[in-house]
């Protein structure tokens, strides 16, 4: 049989809290510093322990990084799961299990790797020979696929971070796999990895972990949080970093932490902060979105500058807490109540959620609003490869008034006066000994005094649409791929990106071409409607149920443009599969195409 290079799925099924996150990304880490393009998903409960876990690791020289349509190589080490996993397995499929579960593989039609994991790794520390297995099928793994031995140890120095005896047990372990399929095994294995030439500036990096650096990098002065599946290692990460990246001269912080006592107070201490002349930000997910309302209608009507992050998980409600999905797009968009509209920044890969970390910042004081960042679990919480970061070169806080000199230069000021006819009124900062730094939630004319007048209403309401509005083309503008046909048109957002090559690559393998806009950020760019202009018929592809962006759309293009616009949405809470989306888009272009 020719060897496949270079073209596979892993689908490792452990059970959560064994230690197996470990063995997993230094499979990956290694994979990755051979040269070869590789993603890897980790599927895991909303629990702390002992429920099923899996580890997906998609191999591809053609940079596809969804997790495949099928598994080609199988490890098996959780019984739980066990039946289910061989079940449902092609015929063909490498499948590498730990015989001292004393689980049955009655299927002739797999090809098998049984493999004493937990009676190897009992022989190095019986009481670490539950998590201390884990690292034995990666040595099973590497034998049979090829890794280089040298670049797997360098895996795992970095994985244990230079701890000498974690190094030493767990190199030991993985060799005693290697070694234990080459005493045993004839070569059965068609899946090999081959080195490819790495990129020097390529590293991997979780999106939470992106956007905490970008956060830094634009001038943070206070995080407030409350823990919440899948947001909170922004927060960690933002706090892990401060002691290297922000203190000043006498190595105190230049940034306040605060974990709050739920994210109602997250929010409020970031209106405080920004009301106060702070950058301030919180992290959090849906249902910590849903308290924030009140705080975040405050401060777009108040016009205080804030930063949230929305890594967003499957709901509604608790839903399933460590599964993917966009089902808060809408929300974002339109929170609060009464008439609201918000600034929501979606980032689609490492370098922009870095890049969006710290440009929310300066969206915030130049629009003086709450700006949103939307991320999502898979996003977030799983590593992808990057090639490098865009570093802010300036600060941009809007239009702040430091001194009389100032204010008298501009003549009439007001609060909420909209002297150069964007809808951004000037404002001064407590503490500056400027007047006015009233800011009101209520009611108010344009020096910032209360009103209950509809003309000064109608007006404010009015001005601050405009504002928003101005937003548009200042935004992070779509990504565009188009086809010169411009019969077929996707328009698309976030993750999805990390699927649409291999989803554009299977449409086209059966005669359709499509054109492709990414969209960076709502309010939507005029960029947009010029492409669904351009285009016979549109598919807004999205991860969630109801089409949030489709919805979106069709309230903001022009009437006559409606009815090109098509949704193609799902959501199962997994990463998103090219092939599924594909046959989703076939099968409506069918419906509405003569």
């Amino acid at each position: 049989m020719e060897p496949i290079i270079n073209d596979f799925t892993f689908n490792i099924a452990t059970a959560n809290g064994t230690g197996s996150q470990s063995a997993n990304l230094i499979l990956l880490q290694t994979m990755f510093e051979m040269g070869v393009p590789v993603s890897g998903k980790n599927l895991f409960p909303s629990n702390i322990s002992g429920l099923p876990t899996w580890y997906i690791i998609r191999v591809s020289d053609d940079g596809y990084q969804a997790p495949g349509d099928r598994t080609h190589i199988q490890v098996l080490m959780n019984k739980v799961t066990w039946e289910k996993d061989v079940a449902a397995l092609e015929a063909g499929t490498i499948v590498i299990y730990n015989t001292d579960v004393k689980m049955p593989v009655e299927r002739d039609d797999l090809v098998l790797y049984p493999i004493p994991m937990t009676k190897i790794a009992r022989g190095l520390n019986p009481k670490l020979a539950r998590m201390i297995s884990n690292m034995v099928y990666v040595g099973v793994i590497a034998e049979i696929i090829g890794l280089d031995q040298s670049v797997l140890e360098t895996a795992i120095i970095k994985q244990f971070d230079g701890k000498t005896k974690a190094i030493e047990l767990n190199s030991t372990a993985i060799t005693l796999g290697r070694e234990y399929v080459a005493e045993n095994f004839e070569e059965m294995c068609p899946y090999v990895i081959e080195s490819r030439e790495k990129d020097p500036d390529a590293f991997i990096i979780d999106g939470n972990k992106a956007v905490a650096l970008g956060s830094i990098f634009g001038g943070v002065t206070m995080l407030s949080w409350y823990p919440i599946t899948p947001s909170t290692s922004i927060a960690e990460d933002i706090i892990s970093y401060l002691p290297s990246l922000r203190t000043d001269e006498d190595g105190n912080l230049t940034c306040a932490v605060i974990q709050t006592e739920d994210e109602l107070a997250a929010a409020g201490m970031v209106v405080g902060a920004g009301w106060a002349g702070g950058r301030a930000m919180t992290c959090t997910s849906g249902p910590g979105i849903s308290l924030m309302s009140e705080f975040v209608g405050l401060a777009y009507f108040s016009e205080v500058p804030g930063v949230i992050w929305d890594v967003n998980r499957a709901g509604p409600s608790t839903g399933l807490p460590t599964r993917t999905q966009q089902g808060d797009l809408s929300m974002l968009f339109e929170l609060g109540h009464g008439d609201t509209k918000h600034i929501v920044l979606i980032p689609g890969n490492m370098a922009e959620c870095f890049e969006f970390g710290w440009r929310a910042f300066d969206l915030a004081e130049r629009y003086q609003t709450i700006v949103f960042g939307f991320s999502d679990l898979d996003l977030g919480m799983n590593r992808w490869v990057c090639k490098g970061f865009d570093y802010p070169e300036k600060v941009d806080r809007g239009k702040v008034l430091h001194s009389q000199s100032e204010i008298d230069a501009i003549g009439n000021f007001g609060r909420y006066r909209d002297i150069d006819g964007d809808g951004i009124c000037y404002r001064t900062l407590p503490g500056s000994g400027l007047e006015p730094i009233l800011y009101r939630g209520t009611g108010r004319d344009e020096d910032g005094a209360y009103s209950e007048n509809p003309e000064v209403y109608v007006a404010n309401m009015e001005r601050l649409k405009r504002k928003i509005n101005g937003a548009r083309t200042v935004l992070p503008q779509p990504i565009l791929r188009e086809e010169p046909e411009k019969q077929v048109g996707i328009i698309y957002y976030g993750s999805m990106e990390n699927t649409i090559q291999e989803i554009d690559d299977v449409l086209e393998s059966t005669g359709l071409k499509v054109s492709q806009c990414r969209i960076r950020s709502l309010p939507i760019s005029p960029v947009v409607e010029e492409f669904v202009a351009s285009h016979e018929q549109i598919i807004v592809l999205e991860v969630n149920r109801d089409g949030q962006l489709y919805g979106i759309l069709r309230k903001e293009l022009p009437i006559n443009l409606v009815p090109r616009v098509h949704s193609v949405a799902y959501s199962d809470g997994l990463p998103t599969r090219a092939r599924k989306y594909a046959d989703m888009i076939r099968e409506k272009l069918l419906e509405v195409m003569p």
